[in-house]
């Protein structure tokens, strides 16, 4: 279960930086970092539910009012987790001034809260998912 979370979590991080970096390639105007890490968090974020809700935790939404539900607690989970990327990025950008050590800090940052981010999904968002033969963290 852990190698699995691991690999989804670089597949997500892999998805996001990839696509901070095209997006800094094909935008260099003036908000083409911050541009680029919203579209970066995005772009993992979709990945990264996918990934978790169907291969982690094994839920499946009776409704598409439950599955708006699910994924507004995933993503209230995600907030103070993005925090932690957000600002361990900012950090690597501003003290090393170039891309590609803002990048390590995306991957730094971005480590640290999907280790945080699992804590907290088992035990608020995918909680219900306990039913026998479904897997849980």
């Amino acid at each position: 279960m852990i190698f699995t979370y691991s690999s989804f979590a670089a597949a997500s991080i892999l998805v996001n930086i990839g696509t901070q970096a095209l997006a800094v390639l094909l935008y260099q105007g003036p908000y083409s970092v911050p541009a680029s890490v919203v579209l970066g968090t995005a772009t993992g974020l979709l990945c990264k539910y996918f990934l978790d809700k169907h291969f982690i935790f094994g839920h499946s939404s009776e409704s598409a009012s439950q599955e708006a539900k699910t994924f507004t607690l995933y993503v209230v989970m995600g907030l103070a987790t993005t925090l932690i990327f957000w600002g361990t990025e900012a950090a690597f950008h501003f003290m090393f001034e170039g891309d590609a050590m803002r990048y390590v800090g995306g991957v730094i940052g971005l480590s640290i809260g999907y280790a945080v981010k699992y804590r907290l999904d088992s035990h608020f968002v995918f909680k219900k998912s306990a039913v026998p033969g479904r897997r849980r963290g």
